[in-house]
């Protein structure tokens, strides 16, 4: 992935090296005071208060999302635009090896008994989002009154509805021991909160100088497009391969794309940035798909990144118009990521 010149070029040479040196003092300060006064992550507020953050869902899709992640209590807009996300990476084509169909992902025969006409214009098409996600908020809410008094969490109930059906979930007396329908459930209450808009501080990351730390030991290693750090490849990088090995390094697995990464934490505001915090940049801002370059924060407007071709792993400034957003990379975030999303 590449990234303008205009980002200036803080070359690491010489002089630089001493310069790295403050940074990591002020990394190492920086992150574990924030950590000493942690407070507890944001929270959603109650439905109908949920906002989206920034980019998270593509602009195609916001206004839908956002008005039937509405539709009724057992959902919010955050909810919606991650159940989606893990149904088909906002993929209006893609078919599943079981002929799930389109965006929310609906077989033929639930389609033809829960799709509705969200749009008004005469017809059902599974293939047209402005149907497909309505019919999935619409059906999410369907579900919630079957398995309405199952005990346990309710929107876990309706999740786990959707996936193994309301009957098990009946049956069980809540989400039932069949681990695909577990996995269902936490991968999208945990991407839940990366879709949200936070309404208060993000906890600060615990293994953010971990990750600091390890991109400092790259600083002036050559960029390679597709690069991964393995031996083959003299250990180089492109820019979301070193963020992806960053973090591994402290036993979180991110996946392999930038667009991706955005979606492994919740999403502080540019004056709530802390060190570690993973940094994007886009030529739409409106579109986290869109996304085409990132790095790690370092504090100071500065982040390390492996810029494009011909460059090194190097401190470039954060403050340039193609800045997208930030995310706090958490382990639970990351780990309910899919690893193989549909590119568009």
């Amino acid at each position: 992935m590449t990234v303008r010149k205009a980002r200036g070029a803080w070359l690491v040479a010489g002089g630089v090296f001493g310069v790295c040196l403050s940074f990591v003092a002020l990394i190492v300060v920086g992150t574990y005071s924030a950590a000493a006064g942690l407070i507890g992550g944001a929270g959603n507020g109650k439905n109908g208060t949920v906002a989206l953050a920034k980019g998270a869902v593509p602009a195609a899709y916001q206004g839908l999302v956002q008005q039937w992640g509405n539709l009724c209590p057992a959902i919010n807009p955050a909810l919606l635009a991650a159940q989606l996300y893990q149904e088909s990476g906002w993929n209006p084509t893609i078919v599943s090896p079981a002929n799930a169909r389109g965006i929310a992902q609906f077989i033929p025969g639930t389609w033809a008994g829960h799709g509705i006409d969200g749009d008004g214009d005469g017809d059902r098409d599974v293939w047209d989002p402005k149907d497909a996600i309505p019919s999935a908020a619409s059906y999410d809410c369907e579900l919630a009154g079957y398995v309405k008094d199952v005990p346990g969490d309710p929107t876990n109930n309706m999740l786990a509805a959707y996936n193994a059906g309301a009957y098990r979930v009946i049956k069980s007396g809540g989400v039932p021991r069949i681990s695909e329908t577990q996995n269902y459930v936490r991968i999208i209450r945990s991407l839940e909160k990366s879709f949200a808009r936070p309404v208060g501080r993000v906890e600060p990351s615990r293994q953010a100088a971990g990750a600091i730390y390890y991109a400092q030991q790259k600083l002036g290693t050559p960029y390679l497009w597709g690069g991964t750090g393995t031996a083959a490849q003299g250990g180089r990088f492109d820019c979301s391969g070193l963020t992806q090995a960053a973090y591994d390094s402290v036993g979180i697995q991110l996946p392999r794309v930038a667009n991706d990464q955005y979606n492994a934490g919740p999403h502080p505001g540019r004056n709530e940035l802390l060190p570690g915090d993973l940094v994007f940049f886009s030529d739409d801002l409106t579109n986290s798909r869109a996304i085409r370059h990132v790095g790690i924060y370092v504090g100071g407007g500065y982040m390390i990144d492996a810029p494009r071709t011909g460059a090194v792993i190097r401190f470039d400034r954060i403050d340039t118009p193609d800045y997208f957003g930030a995310t706090r990379v958490t382990r639970d975030g990351a780990a309910a990521l899919p690893t193989h999303l549909p590119q568009q």
